[in-house]
């Protein structure tokens, strides 16, 4: 009997013929109907429209799909071959035999270009890359075996027997005559019949008769725009004793009568098919549909078109799809008739900067198409993009989060009411754990960097494992950094990179350094073994810590046993053991453990026909990106709210609003580069795969599934530089073809360029963005705000505080205290009065084990041997625990950049030895206040009448500040004794001190007037910041002398930042702590009116007008 062909332009016109012919019954009421469907989307859809058909009752679309039984082709084709679930053809179970093939062939003359392909018998860097990618290669050649029996059997036919031809009667070129050899070797140890062979037995059978199938008598195919030549071999064969019914969507049923009469498959350099397009869009998008003419012109399929509607079309859109169906581009004097309005937004163009905002746009859109048809459901609307995990993210950040955003300002966007399903997406982007198992295979292979912990100690399933909150992290990073972790867990595990002599800056020397920090500090610079202990680990931290280093200890066992496994299933289980100890999911999420158990399960059974094939980590890593991309699913489709998916499942479903997101010119379509070991690819035959074709027909079938609106975003501008991006050519010829319907070009009606930002302007006035839309384009709220409060005059931000804090209650003060209020005034009443605390910014976690000191480490370096060594430490000790701290470079890097240092220090140290007469002391202050407070505290460094303030850097205000208020106390406490304070600093020109002292009766006074200050500035902000206070303070003191000076512009040169210092060292209104008590970026007049000025002087006034005198050492 003849295979009966039925097509339409639109898919909705298809399934309700399927359904008039499933409503009438097979001839056994118990036989289920089979309908073989192309994808999981188109599934649920058509079981969905069928079901207004199907067991109706009197009010009709109340029926149910029931007794059909749906396939892919692929599980047809399974059938159909008699072949089980586990195909040893399939390409993910042919490449373990494929790979033992290989490996054995390596040596033999005819597999030389392979064999130097994968860098077999070869030495150096480069083989050893090219040794890494010996699965990727064999999972690539088994696609492509499998490729060839399925769309071209004749040549994997004529390579069993012996031919080594193109099998389509040319030579084979001499660069792939390795592969029919190939080919026969895999024969060799595949146990079952090659794809050709079954193919051949499984048509005979069917033209015989085929009883024992299992399939009705009839069956249909429905929605397939291209068809390999295999199954459609089968397809005829089977049509010869059962009926068979082709429902096929075709873009023009003008073009569909032109190729009547195409005889079969061509070279596809011989095709003249575009020569019967009359429309340029049929020409250069579909490729795919006219290729699939001949590819059925053998069967002589019986052709019965569904009668299409004869409407006219009103909009641009209806216009473009007409002239499509009818294979017609209008001529000027049929345009001429077509006034395209202005208000028509039928076809919709939008150029955006970059994926976010295209996102941004996508959802004004939608608001706006929802709001202006209230018939319009979320269920009517589909959006497709080429890179959902691109988008994924975007899209749930843009759309469905009404709970988390009903208690802010406005309700949030309208979009945030919109509940959206994402379908395709990647395994590994629904499965954390299965992310994290690809994580672990990635350390497995690295070098185990500090931010690759951290980020692993970061990810969901680790943080429940060890119950690791945000301050966990946080604590732990700083742990790090101060530990001087930088990668690799050990010597041993450096060893692959050639560094096993050099321990430091592993996990397990600064683990080591955190642990000891639990029981003991860093005094004295005690040390067990090589490990230096830690100093901001405390004993209350034991548990944090203790989770820490079982994390690390978990991961070291997981790397080992990952490191040593060999076939699959080793690797397999090493992996699920791995993410077991490191993860954990919640009960409510323990799908997520049955998933990743089957995944490894099923690449582990994949191996069983490669038995002791060896893998390399390179080759697990691209099993596991094989195994855990997308997967079509039926899951997402179709659930009444807004479906967001890849550009293959539903492009032909009619919808009343399509989308199609992120059609960007590099990305839409696919840019893969030719296979170059690809027979098929090298002088193809029409109906065989062409991947950038394939992406074209899935714009065309796009633009005809809308039957209302047709909605296209791509990144028209860089989102960093602004500079202008072409769309994707495809895109580029559906507008050409725009420009070409109506009497006047469209393009700038329909193309939209948007701005930027979404609280621009325009996007939120009237007719500001679409000329003819009275209405903002944008429904955001939030950017609305942000682009009146751009526009609306700039107020000054409120004060911090409305008055003065009352005053704290009397009591003692410390010189602790008082030398840190004036170290930095505003950070102590914030944190004192106000209990606010400006975290730093965490320092970046480094990953590089440092080969040099910058100015900023030696610096620290410095400082810090200079405070041991005049604190009395033994030098050799303070050097050696400077090595351990991890800081330095290795090896002699690490002795050289220390013995800079160590000499520049020592120069210093040598300068001051007149300063130093005498054993250091520590004297005690306790001075009465005279309000009925004392100061106590106690003064370190004093060697004889001298009190000495060493430090590595330059000579600053806030050492000689520091050095001053010492010696009030000093005087102040001890009137019998003479001090001096010495504040010595490094200047390239050679060592440079203020001395201050000795001091009169006046000490007490001065000391006193200090705390009055600070009383002061304990209740409301204080505007001393110490450079910029001694800056004006010191201008003035010349100004008393005559000079001509601004106290104010040199005040200003301290505080403000310069934008083009060279080395961006910035200025005190940078701050954390200034700029919340005065404003980001403050002008230094809010601190002048303040009483700076005032202040600065009471605090300076003594050390400039005769206390301090500052000059060469």
């Amino acid at each position: 009997m003849p295979l009966h062909l039925h097509r339409a332009t639109r898919t909705d016109r298809l399934v309700d013929g399927l359904g008039a012919l499933l409503a009438e019954p097979l001839a056994d009421p118990f036989a289920e109907e089979v309908v073989v469907v192309p994808a999981k989307g188109v599934e649920r859809w058509v079981t969905q429209r069928l079901s207004h058909t199907l067991g109706t009752g009197p009010r009709g679309s109340d029926g149910i799909c029931a007794g059909v039984r749906f396939l892919t082709p692929r599980s047809l084709v399974s059938l159909l071959l008699d072949r089980d679930r586990d195909d040893p053809w399939d390409p993910d179970r042919l490449v373990w035999p494929l790979l033992a093939t290989i490996d054995a062939s390596l040596d033999e003359p005819w597999c030389a270009t392979l064999a130097q392909h994968l860098g077999h018998g070869r030495d150096g860097d480069d083989a050893e890359l090219r040794r890494d990618r010996r699965w990727s290669v064999a999972r690539r050649l088994a696609g492509l075996l499998s490729s060839y029996a399925v769309q071209r059997p004749s040549l994997v036919t004529d390579w069993r027997e012996g031919r080594d031809t193109d099998g389509w009667g040319g030579d084979l070129p001499d660069d792939l005559a390795w592969q029919p050899e190939l080919w026969r070797r895999l024969l060799e140890r595949v146990p079952a019949d090659p794809p050709d062979v079954r193919l051949a037995r499984t048509v005979a059978a069917l033209e015989a008769g085929g009883d024992g199938l299992d399939l009705p008598g009839r069956l249909s195919l429905f929605g397939h725009t291209r068809l390999p030549a295999g199954e459609v071999a089968l397809l005829g064969a089977l049509a010869r004793r059962r009926e068979v019914h082709l429902w096929l969507p075709q873009p023009s049923p003008r073009l569909w009568e032109a190729l009547a009469d195409v005889e079969g498959p061509v070279r596809r350099r011989a095709d003249r098919s575009t020569e019967r397009t009359g429309h340029p869009l049929l020409a250069s998008l579909g490729r795919d549909t006219r290729e699939l003419a001949r590819t059925l012109a053998p069967l002589a399929p019986h052709d019965e078109p569904v009668p299409e509607p004869d409407e006219a079309p009103t909009t641009l859109l209806g216009l473009l799809q007409h002239d499509l169906r009818a294979n017609h581009a209008p001529t000027p004097e049929e345009r001429a008739s077509r006034v395209h309005d202005p208000a028509d937004r039928s076809l919709q163009v939008h150029a955006c900067h970059g994926p976010a905002r295209q996102v941004d746009v996508l959802r004004e859109v939608l608001v706006g198409l929802l709001e202006d048809d209230p018939s319009l459901q979320p269920r009517d609307i589909l959006v497709m993009c080429p890179d959902i995990e691109t988008y994924a993210p975007l899209v749930s950040a843009g759309f469905g989060l009404a709970e988390a955003v009903e208690d802010t300002p406005g309700g949030g966007h309208p979009a945030h009411r919109l509940r959206v399903r994402l379908a395709d997406r990647a395994l590994s982007s629904t499965n954390p754990l299965l992310a994290l198992a690809g994580r672990l295979v990635e350390l497995a292979g690295g070098r185990v960097t500090a931010s690759d912990v951290l980020d692993l100690a970061s990810s969901p399933p680790c943080r429940l494992r060890f119950g690791l909150g945000d301050d966990d992290l946080d604590r732990v990073a700083r742990w790090v950094g101060s530990a001087g972790i930088r990668w690799g867990l050990d010597a041993p595990h450096r060893a692959a990179f050639s560094m096993a002599r050099f321990e430091h800056n592993t996990w397990r020397a600064g683990l080591d350094r955190v642990l000891l920090g639990v029981a003991m500090s860093e005094d004295d610079h005690r040390r067990v073994g090589r490990g230096l202990p830690l100093d901001d680990v405390g004993s209350s931290d034991i548990d944090l810590v203790g989770r820490l280093a079982e994390l690390v200890d978990r991961l070291d066992t997981c790397v080992s046993a990952l490191s040593t496994a060999e076939d699959a299933a080793t690797w397999m289980s090493a992996l699920a053991d791995g993410v077991r100890s490191l993860g954990d999911v919640e009960p409510d999420d323990a799908w997520q453990l049955a998933q990743l158990d089957t995944e490894l399960s099923r690449a582990a059974a994949s191996a069983a026909d490669g038995p002791g094939v060896r893998l390399r980590l390179a080759d697990v890593r691209a099993l596991l990106v094989s195994r855990l991309g997308g997967r079509p699913t039926r899951a997402n489709f179709r659930t009444g709210t807004l479906t967001v998916c890849t550009m293959v499942p539903m492009r032909s479903v009619p919808h009343r609003v399509v989308c199609l997101v992120g059609l960007d010119d590099g990305v839409f379509p696919r840019s893969l580069a030719p296979d170059g070991d690809d027979v098929l690819a090298r002088d193809p035959l029409t109906g065989e795969r062409d991947v950038r074709s394939e992406d074209r027909q899935l714009l065309l079938d796009a633009l005809l599934s809308a039957t209302e609106t047709l909605v296209v975003t791509y990144t028209g501008a860089n989102e960093h530089s602004g500079a202008s991006r072409p769309p994707a050519v495809p895109l580029g010829e559906v507008l050409d073809a725009a420009d070409r319907t109506c009497a006047a070009p469209v393009r700038q009606q329909v193309l939209t360029h948007h701005p930027l930002q979404p609280h621009d302007a325009r996007n939120l006035t009237p007719a500001g963005l679409l000329p003819h839309d009275p209405r903002p384009f944008s429904f955001d709220t939030a950017a609305l705000g942000g682009a009146r409060a751009a526009v609306a005059e700039r107020v000054p931000p409120a004060p911090l505080l409305d008055g003065d804090l009352p005053a704290q209650p009397p009591g003692d003060v410390t010189l602790a205290e008082l030398r840190s209020f004036f170290l930095h005034p505003v950070r102590s009443f914030l944190r004192q009065r106000l209990d606010v605390s400006t975290p730093l910014e965490p320092d970046e976690v480094g990953d590089a084990i440092p080969v040099s000191l910058d100015a900023l480490q030696a610096w620290a370096v410095g400082d810090h041997l200079l405070r041991e060594v005049l604190a009395g430490q033994d030098p050799v000790a303070v050097m050696t625990a400077e090595q351990l701290r991890g800081t330095l470079p290795p090896g002699v890097l690490g002795e050289q950049a220390l013995r800079g240092v160590v000499e520049e220090s020592q120069k210093l140290f040598e300068r001051t030895a007149d300063l130093r007469v005498g054993a250091p002391r520590t004297l005690d202050v306790d001075v009465d206040l005279g309000d009925g407070r004392r100061l106590t505290g106690t003064v370190t460094g004093v060697h004889g009448s001298k009190v000495l303030s060493l430090g590595y850097s330059r000579l600053r205000a806030k050492q000689r500040l520091g050095s001053w208020i010492d010696l009030l106390a000093l005087s102040a406490a001890h009137p019998d004794e003479v001090f001096t304070a010495h504040a010595v600093g490094r200047e390239r020109a050679g060592p440079r001190r203020a001395l201050a002292g000795p001091l009169d009766h006046r000490a007490e006074e001065w000391l006193r007037r200090l705390v009055e200050l600070r009383d002061l500035g304990l209740r409301r902000p204080l505007p001393l910041p110490v450079a910029t206070s001694a800056a004006w303070a010191e201008a003035h003191a010349r100004t008393l002398l005559g000079d001509d000076v601004s106290p104010e512009e040199q005040a200003r040169k301290a505080w403000e930042t310069d934008p083009h210092h060279p080395y961006g060292i910035q200025g005190e209104d940078a701050d954390p702590y200034h700029r919340r008590a005065f404003g980001e970026r403050a002008d230094l007049s809010v601190l002048l009116d303040a009483g700076l000025g005032e202040h600065a002087w009471t605090l300076w006034e003594p050390l400039l007008t005769g206390g301090e005198r500052v000059g060469p050492l």
